[in-house]
């Protein structure tokens, strides 16, 4: 997908989401389930639980990348700023749902 959207090869290293969960969604784009290939796709969702992490590999885009990847991206994700395990902040593309911290209010 990086070069069929990008036309390279991202540089990317390991990270960690703090406060994510990891689960699936069903796309219902037809069109997009077409370019995939397949119509479950994996989504993290922010639970805002501290202990919760999902390791995955951040890369670096350019902000006309960063404009692609919105365009790429289907109904049911929404790019949210985050800061990572390592500290640094970056953007990532989450489920569209509410949360709260648990005994907030």
């Amino acid at each position: 997908m990086q070069l069929a959207t990008f036309g390279r090869l991202l540089d990317g290293h390991a990270d960690e989401l703090v406060g994510f969960e990891q689960g699936f969604f069903t796309i219902e784009d037809p069109a997009f389930v077409a370019k995939s290939g397949k119509a479950q796709h994996n989504i993290v969702r922010a639970n805002g639980c501290s202990d919760s992490r999902v390791t995955g590999i951040v890369f670096e885009v350019s902000e006309a990348e960063l404009a692609q990847s919105d365009a790429y991206e289907p109904a049911g994700y929404t790019r949210v700023s985050t800061v990572l395990a390592s500290g640094k902040v970056a953007w990532v593309y989450a489920g569209d749902v509410e949360w709260r911290v648990v005994g907030g209010s």
